[in-house]
C-alpha cells in the first residue's frame, strides 16, 4: 500500500505538491480545540500496516507541537508501520547553548520530544549554527532538503543581472551555492546583532553589486531586522532597490509590514512556511528527501541508524 500523508496544518500548496511528486494517498485528519483550549486529534483514515507521513511546518511551535505528538501517538497505537515527520521549518534550533546561568537548551529538549514520537525526520535547510548536523541533537534519521536550486531557478527566471547578497558571514556558503546554481555574482555583508530586534550591518562588498540587481537572501526572516537593515544599507548607498528572498518566511508580528516599508523591489519566499510572499516551490526537493527517508533502514530498535542525510 502507498504511504499516507496527513497535513496537520493549512499547507495546501505544499501538501498538494508532495502528493503529486510522491503519489502518496492523502490521509484525513480531524483537529479542533475544546473550549478550555486543549487539542482534539482524530485520524479519520485507517493507518494499520501503512507508512504514515505527518506534514507540519514547526514555526510557532508551541501551538503545533502537542497536536503533532498526539497524531504520531495515535498512528502508532493504531498500528502504523512507521511514522515520519516532514517539518519544512524546524523550530527550536536557535537555543543551542546555555548563554546565561539556568537557561534551558531548548533545541536539545525539543529534539528529544520529536525523536521519541517519530521514526524519521525531513526538513528544509535547518538553522544549524553550533551543531554540525541534525544528528547532533536528533536521535532518529534526519534528511535535509535544500531550497538552493528552487531559489536559483526563480532568480534565473525573474531577474536581470542579479547579484546575491548574504546579510552575514554565516550565510556565505549557501549564498555562494545559490549563486553558482543561478550563475550569478555574490557578496556577503558583515552583521552585528545586539538583541532580538537590534542589528547593524557594515556596508562592505558594495562594489560587487554595482550595475546589478541586489538580491538579499536569508534563511529565516523572523523579526526581519536583518533584511530591513540590509535594504537600508543598499538604498543609502544608491543601489537599486533589492529583492528580498527568505527560505523560511516566519515574519513575526509586524515584521513583513516593516520590511515592505523599507522599500525593497519585491519580497519572495519558499512555501516551507505558508505566507503571502510564497513564490518558490520546494515540494519536489522535499519529496526526494521523503523517498530517501522511506528507503532508509531504520527503526526505534536500531539507534545506530540515526544520522543526517542531505537530499
Amino acid at each position: 500500500m502507498k504511504p499516507l500523508l496527513f497535513a496537520l496544518e493549512a499547507l495546501h500548496d505544499l501538501a498538494g505538491g508532495l502528493l503529486r511528486h510522491t503519489g502518496f494517498d492523502p490521509g484525513e485528519i480531524e483537529q479542533r480545540r475544546f473550549p478550555d483550549g486543549e487539542s482534539y486529534v482524530r485520524l479519520m483514515t485507517p493507518v494499520a500496516g501503512r507508512e504514515v507521513v505527518l506534514l507540519c511546518s514547526l514555526d510557532r511551535p508551541d501551538t503545533k507541537t502537542l497536536p503533532l505528538l498526539f497524531a504520531a501517538d495515535a498512528a502508532r497505537a493504531q498500528g502504523a508501520l512507521r511514522i515520519g515527520l516532514v517539518a519544512p521549518y524546524l523550530g527550536y534550533m536557535r537555543q543551542d547553548n546555555s548563554f546565561n546561568p539556568g537557561e534551558a537548551i531548548t533545541s536539545v529538549t525539543y529534539a528529544k520530544l520529536l525523536s521519541g514520537a517519530v521514526d524519521w525526520l525531513v526538513t528544509v535547510d535547518p538553522h544549524l549554527h553550533r551543531y554540525p548536523t541534525l544528528a547532533s541533537v536528533y536521535s532518529v534519521p534526519s534528511f535535509v532538503a535544500s531550497a538552493a536550486k528552487p531559489i536559483a531557478g526563480w532568480i534565473r527566471d525573474n531577474l536581470v543581472n542579479p547579484v546575491l547578497v548574504g546579510p552575514d558571514q554565516e550565510s556565505s556558503q549557501w549564498v555562494a551555492r545559490i549563486a553558482e546554481f543561478a550563475q550569478a555574482r555574490s557578496t556577503v555583508f558583515r552583521k552585528t546583532r545586539s538583541g532580538d530586534f537590534s542589528v547593524a550591518i557594515a556596508a562592505k562588498g558594495l562594489a560587487e553589486i554595482e550595475g546589478g540587481t541586489p538580491v538579499i537572501i536569508d534563511d529565516i526572516a523572523s523579526s526581519a531586522r536583518t533584511m530591513i537593515e540590509a535594504v537600508r544599507v543598499l538604498r543609502e548607498a544608491g543601489q537599486r532597490p533589492p529583492v528580498c528572498i527568505a527560505v523560511h518566511p516566519i515574519f513575526a508580528g509586524d515584521a513583513y509590514e516593516k520590511l515592505t516599508a523599507a522599500g525593497p523591489a519585491a519580497i519572495v519566499s519558499t512555501n516551507a512556511i505558508t505566507h503571502a510572499s510564497n513564490a518558490i516551490d520546494v515540494s519536489a526537493e522535499i519529496a526526494t528527501a521523503i523517498e530517501r527517508a522511506l528507503a532508509f533502514p531504520s527503526s526505534k530498535s536500531e539507534p545506530e541508524a540515526a544520522g543526517t542525510i542531505s537530499a
